[in-house]
């Protein structure tokens, strides 16, 4: 499979709607994420992506085999995190289970460190999120340390990891 990154178009808000509006995908992510996820969601987080600036952001399409399958991010750190980024990323349903989302995370990590001389990129997957553990472990990220009850989404505390890659650790 073919693992692809690219800036997001305005058409994207298709894709976007029709994957995003996943409560199993929501389930996992910030509640700056919506569930349900409606097409204005879509249409708004788009018309913000096409609006960032890459000296803080680096936000990207995930396309498999040339088609649009989900959105990753890496957000540069201010102040004293400055040198470092954080990542985020989902992929639609019928894409998981592939292996893609590993070839995902190193591409941006590539990139993120091509372009901004930070020496870190760090993850935060609620910890019963092994999927996305896991794809962290094989892109080469190591578990830092467990936040205990650190997130509370949809009324319940969980726990949270910390994972991060160096620059000198990344290929």
């Amino acid at each position: 499979m073919e693992v692809t990154l690219r800036p997001w178009r305005p058409e994207d808000a298709e894709f976007a709607a029709q994957y995003a509006d996943d409560r199993e995908i929501a389930r996992w992510l910030r509640d700056i994420f919506p569930h349900p996820y409606a097409r204005q969601d879509a249409e708004n987080f788009v018309r913000a992506c096409l609006a960032a600036d890459e000296e803080h952001e680096l936000l990207r399409v995930v396309e498999l085999d040339g088609q649009p399958a989900g959105s990753i991010a890496l957000t540069r750190g201010t102040d004293v995190y400055r040198m470092g980024g954080e990542l985020g990323y989902w992929l639609g349903r019928p894409f998981w289970g592939r292996g893609a989302m590993t070839e995902t995370v190193k591409q941006m990590c590539r990139l993120g460190f091509a372009c901004w001389d930070i020496v870190r990129i760090f993850a935060q997957p609620f910890a019963d999120n092994l999927a996305s553990r896991r794809v962290l472990e094989k892109a080469g990220f190591s578990l830092e340390g467990v936040l205990r009850q650190s997130v509370c989404k949809w009324g319940r505390l969980q726990d949270s990891c910390i994972y991060a890659l160096l620059r000198e650790e990344s290929v």
